[in-house]
């Protein structure tokens, strides 16, 4: 069914901005976590403007899932990074955002687009964090439009309901632990949230939370491979609970998966309310991120094989290499399309 006259056009937007050295790892290669952190800059300003274009309680947008991102090119200091920002559905409740990031060599001209992710947005009341407003509608150019729109919604509500169910996993630490096992590499980093990390509610920007992300994942990386890594792709991030201002947030990562080229790393982000203790720790964010190995050139370098350590571990690995297989079927199957 088309969408009621009282709908809105297709908003977007674009946001840019040069990249610099703190942007950056030590050769100059752009963190994944900056530009996931610009990718939902650009999705929580325009989710925030569609849903505040009706009358009632103000709102802001607030970030519920990023589904896989793969980064296609890698981007470096002195490029200008554009995000251009599309929404592209909306449900009663949630809205559906696109984004495209393009890099700039300022000096010669030349352009590429290194990421294109999609976002799902919630809003939620200025007047009450609880409570969830109506999304306006968009206009949509046809019905087959609409119509794979709600399979995406559908198929992302379903995939957060079974993630949920890794929520209870925790990370041991492991005494002496031998070089290339998921006790050498894994690491974990604790922040204190602040007002600077937060939206107008006082609870944690998802992009903040994902930069944050993507700094474990990869120290784990280089931990692993003792080189320069970047940021291949990141799976679906689900965002289960929100943190709030004031919170410590210990953000955990191990490796479960290595191909001959690639590494998945599996990372868990786990809040602390120090003002309102009684609540008690609680897991908010899951993903896993894929980095690979470069040497001095920009080229990729084997990855040394994971070493594995008891059923646990190979138990997920064996997940991770089916989500490694489905993930470079899906990739040669676009690539076809689009021959």
């Amino acid at each position: 069914m088309m969408s009621v006259s009282n709908a809105q056009a297709t908003p977007s937007i674009q946001i840019c901005r040069i990249m610099r050295p703190d942007d950056a790892n030590i050769v100059g290669n752009v963190h994944g976590g900056t530009i996931l952190k610009m990718i939902e800059e650009a999705g929580c300003i325009i989710g925030t403007r569609h849903c505040n274009t009706q009358h009632g309680d103000r709102c802001v947008a607030a970030l519920a899932r990023v589904e896989r991102t793969d980064f296609l090119y890698p981007m470096f200091i002195g490029e200008v990074a554009h995000a251009s920002a599309e929404i592209t559905y909306t449900s009663k409740h949630s809205v559906e955002v696109q984004v495209n990031v393009l890099s700039e060599n300022i000096v010669t001209g030349a352009k590429k687009v290194t990421n294109k992710a999609t976002l799902w947005y919630v809003p939620l009341s200025l007047q009450n964090v609880d409570k969830i407003i109506e999304v306006p509608p968009i206009e949509y150019s046809g019905q087959e439009q609409e119509e794979a729109g709600k399979k995406r919604y559908e198929a992302q509500k379903l995939d957060r309901f079974e993630t949920k169910e890794r929520n209870c996993e925790v990370i041991t630490h492991v005494s002496l632990p031998e070089p290339y096992t998921v006790g050498f590499s894994q690491s974990s980093l604790i922040h204190l949230v602040g007002p600077s990390d937060c939206t107008l509610h006082g609870f944690v920007h998802g992009g903040v939370t994902m930069k944050l992300m993507d700094e474990v994942a990869g120290i784990v990386a280089a931990r692993h491979c003792k080189t320069n890594i970047v940021t291949a792709s990141v799976d679906a991030i689900n965002f289960h609970r929100k943190i709030k201002k004031g919170c410590v947030i210990t953000v955990s990562g191990r490796m479960t998966f290595t191909s001959s080229k690639s590494m998945e790393i599996e990372v868990f982000v786990d809040a602390d309310p120090l003002v309102e203790a009684e609540k008690g720790k609680y897991r908010a964010v899951t993903a896993f991120f894929t980095y690979i190995s470069l040497d001095k050139d920009n080229k990729p370098l084997p990855v040394p094989p994971l070493k594995i350590e008891g059923e646990e571990e190979q138990k997920h690995f064996e997940e991770g290499k089916v989500r490694y297989l489905q993930n470079k079927a899906k990739r040669l199957t676009n690539k076809e399309r689009q021959q």
